[in-house]
């Protein structure tokens, strides 16, 4: 599983290189994830814009990293594909994460955000 990093005002964002977070990857996203944030900032934002495929293994690999982060820390979405967002307002995981449509929605000013 490829993931970049970059930081911007405050937060860390974390690109997904790939595709598809699925069964067959979603272990490794767990261990990269945590490397990548392992210290760092309160906010993680999650850049999946590449994204076009996730199942329920992705879903609770994603999960699995937002704990890792603990309670002062928390992991917003951003850049979600249409087939991708689904997934998320279908499980209901839109009550659990925040999710943006764009990075730069994400990054956007606090009072900018609704």
């Amino acid at each position: 599983m490829s993931l970049t990093t970059t930081m911007t005002d405050g937060a860390q964002i974390v690109k997904v290189n790939a595709e598809r977070i699925d069964a067959a990857m979603a272990i490794q996203f767990k261990e990269d994830m945590r490397t990548e944030t392992e210290a760092g900032p309160e906010r993680v934002i999650l850049d999946l814009s590449e994204v076009q495929f996730i199942d329920s293994s992705g879903l609770g690999a994603i999960v699995a990293a937002m704990k890792q982060l603990g309670g002062s820390r928390r992991l917003d979405l951003a850049g979600l594909t249409p087939m991708v967002e689904k997934v998320f307002r279908l499980t209901r995981m839109d009550t659990i994460f925040d999710l943006y449509s764009s990075l730069s929605e994400a990054t956007a000013p606090a009072s900018a955000n609704p």
